[in-house]
């Protein structure tokens, strides 16, 4: 009579634990897989950033008012550019899959880790289609902007809209992510920094003074809240 009590209290009590397992989100089961991923998207962005500023400051001729950071793609030393885009692009491709775990149930869950795979592969095509040498930079090159495109360079900007379309809707989408989440001082970041980042492309868009830095602090500010909130979760898993 003993026997029979005990069995289905420990058959019980092995069901529940292994429906608890299957209940455990991915990102608690494989953390350390999870924790790399989210590494892989921790880098990207400043890598990105910090090998175009080290660029900007060393290549002559580059001026930052005026020629986008894309354009360090052109001249002798452009396959360092190219590069930085390729590794930046394969490292955000990655890491999205570390998103994806981490945010899987939550609002923006499917969509951001999405978007930023569409990052990922934006910033590859975009450091394989180059831009075309223009307003003095390479030296050598002729003021002004040159009256016809190359076919890479429409694919440049054809892959350089779609990518930053993509970074300014994930971060609006953080920000609906963490406000659900009760963490307004994240949520409102979020927003803030979709918000520059859109103003410096529209500024930049429309042709205005300096166009070429807005978009790039905008850029960059957006790349530094995506390697925020990576870190944020790495911390967790």
């Amino acid at each position: 009579m003993t026997t029979s009590t005990h069995i289905p209290q420990a058959t019980a009590t092995t069901t529940a634990a292994a429906a608890a397992d299957q209940a455990r989100p991915a990102a608690r089961r494989g953390s350390v897989g999870t924790r790399r991923l989210l590494a892989c998207a921790a880098v990207a962005g400043p890598l990105w950033v910090a090998v175009s500023v080290a660029q900007v400051l060393t290549r002559e001729g580059f001026e930052p008012t005026r020629h986008a950071l894309s354009q360090l793609a052109t001249g002798s030393l452009g396959w360092l550019q190219i590069t930085n885009f390729v590794i930046a692009g394969i490292l955000a491709t990655v890491g999205a899959a570390g998103l994806r775990r981490v945010m899987q149930g939550t609002a923006g869950g499917v969509a951001v880790p999405r978007l930023v795979r569409v990052v990922g592969v934006g910033m590859v095509a975009a450091g394989l289609l180059t831009m075309d040498p223009a307003d003095a930079f390479p030296v050598g090159t002729p003021a002004g902007i040159p009256q016809s495109m190359s076919w890479h360079a429409y694919g440049h900007m054809a892959a350089g809209s779609i990518t930053f379309a993509s970074l300014i809707a994930a971060g609006y989408l953080f920000g609906r992510h963490f406000s659900r989440l009760g963490n307004r001082r994240l949520a409102v970041v979020s927003r803030v920094a979709a918000t520059v980042m859109l103003a410096g492309d529209a500024w930049s868009m429309s042709g205005g003074k300096a166009g070429a830095l807005t978009m790039a602090i905008g850029t960059s500010v957006m790349f530094t809240l995506l390697a925020y909130v990576a870190v944020h979760y790495r911390r967790t898993v």
